[in-house]
């Protein structure tokens, strides 16, 4: 009889497993937005979603039952009829209090304890790659311009693995308390052998105009006040402090060497676009920005306020030349100057009329991460996994609106600062937007005063100050 009822408290057990995860599943796939534009922020939860994700609770009580239902009845001899059915009548009882019994603890466990997002992997019913990519908490997309410029950079595989070492001790740094300074050290530790056993590969990806640049600041990755040894001094002493100033130090030098490395870009442009401006490589923006009220910007720490504002936009033309390209043909004849904004609560749009700069009609352009040039005219399936190498889902994002015509093309003229809020995203930290926008550069200077701008303020200048030799005008036919 015992040995009986651990068989069936064996299978209520797993019965509990598969309630659990179906009174959780509304907490991983709520909702699949629908359109979602930067005029009319918002988003809404559609039938045909709702039908694809909402699942129907299961019923312990009438599960527990088939199970029960099951269990052979004794054999008795006819003359033991009475035992018999007194047995019974005792069994049933104890079954159907068994079964409130269980129905209760799975109630409570659920309620007190709901089971992780990565137990739900083992049931039946979790969620396909497809919507991991929008609800995963894991998503590692990057969260400053920086760290998204950096990953944009086409370097030497050997460069890239110094770099994704290096970039892993930002996460084992969050760790709260004890932090494992021991992994940190192994980090350092194999992105310096890199360095050294590869001395020659790395440096023979630089061109021959900036061999002596470069192994300055090969030399100064290894040894210098921000190398990688002073790095692995800082992680022993375990000042968390000393290590995030050393780690940012040392990945700078790595971008400054990966970006010796692509002096153009890794592609060739389709024959119909090369009719456009085009940036083979980094240009930097910077924007002086004045209140239409006539007020003033509040004062950054130890400052004063300040009548005009500056902005640094560091703009891409490794992930996005054509869209890059254009605006910064766009700067530098000065069609921003003097231009009004309109602010909502996601983005700091530019006056859509330019008059006369209209610039060119660019196809909305957006380099998928992983691939090796961008796609055209086609907008990124989040849903499928697509994640583009300039995410949107970064505060400070710079890109292009819209065309009126088509939403194939990027607004001639009209780009936004994207404000970026994670209270707005998917749990994944993904903005519903994502991948719709061909999105070419980032705030580096001035993130802080984003959110000071407003509707009637104005742009006396915009200009560029870097990469305006690698800004390359089609030939005149």
């Amino acid at each position: 009889m015992y040995s009986q009822i651990r068989i069936w408290m064996r299978r209520a057990s797993s019965v509990s497993a598969s309630m659990a995860f179906s009174l959780s599943s509304p907490l991983i796939s709520p909702f699949t937005p629908n359109r979602y534009s930067l005029s009319t922020p918002g988003f809404f939860l559609s039938k045909t979603s709702f039908r694809k994700y909402a699942l129907s609770p299961l019923r312990p009580t009438a599960t527990l039952h088939r199970i029960f239902a099951t269990i052979p009845s004794p054999e008795v001899k006819n003359k033991h009829a009475i035992l018999t059915d007194l047995h019974k009548s005792t069994f049933d009882q104890g079954t159907k209090r068994l079964e409130s019994i269980v129905a209760a603890i799975l109630v409570f466990v659920q309620i007190a304890s709901p089971l992780p997002l990565g137990l739900a992997a083992w049931s039946s019913w979790s969620i396909s790659p497809a919507e991991a990519v929008l609800y995963s908490p894991d998503t590692k997309v990057p969260r400053t311009g920086e760290l998204a410029l950096r990953r944009a950079i086409p370097a030497n595989s050997n460069m890239k693995a110094i770099q994704d070492s290096l970039e892993d001790i930002s996460y084992l740094l969050r760790i709260p308390q004890r932090k494992p300074y021991g992994t940190m050290e192994g980090n350092v530790k194999k992105a310096l052998k890199i360095v050294m056993d590869d001395k020659e590969s790395i440096l023979a990806s630089i061109p021959a105009d900036f061999k002596e640049k470069g192994s300055e600041l090969y030399a100064s990755l290894i040894d210098g006040q921000g190398g990688l040894r002073t790095l692995l001094d800082c992680i022993k002493d375990k000042d968390p402090d000393k290590v995030s100033v050393g780690l940012a130090s040392s990945l700078d030098t790595v971008a400054q060497l990966e970006l010796l490395q692509a002096p153009g870009l890794s592609f060739l442009l389709p024959q119909q676009y090369l009719k456009y401006p085009r940036l083979t490589g980094r240009g930097m923006v910077e924007f002086a920005v004045e209140k239409g009220d006539g007020s003033m910007f509040s004062p950054e720490a130890g400052g004063e306020p300040r009548k005009i504002a500056t902005i640094q936009v560091v703009i891409d033309g490794y992930s996005a030349p054509l869209t890059a390209g254009n605006f910064a043909k766009l700067v530098v004849d000065g069609a921003y100057n003097g231009v009004k904004v309109s602010c909502t609560e996601q983005a700091i749009l530019s006056k859509s009329s330019l008059g006369n700069n209209s610039g060119y009609s660019v196809p909305l352009e957006i380099k998928p991460s992983g691939q090796f040039e961008p796609l055209y005219r086609t907008t990124l399936s989040v849903q499928d996994g697509e994640l583009p190498v300039l995410p949107l889902s970064v505060y400070g994002a710079v890109a292009m609106a819209h065309s009126d015509v088509s939403e194939e093309y990027s607004s001639p003229n009209q780009f936004f600062f994207y404000l970026y809020d994670k209270r707005s995203a998917g749990l994944g930290g993904l903005s519903f937007d994502e991948g719709q926008f061909s999105v070419f550069g980032y705030t580096t200077v001035g993130r802080e005063v984003l959110p000071q701008i407003k509707t009637g303020d104005v742009i006396r200048s915009a200009k560029l100050i870097e990469g305006q030799d690698r800004l390359i005008m089609p030939e005149e036919s």
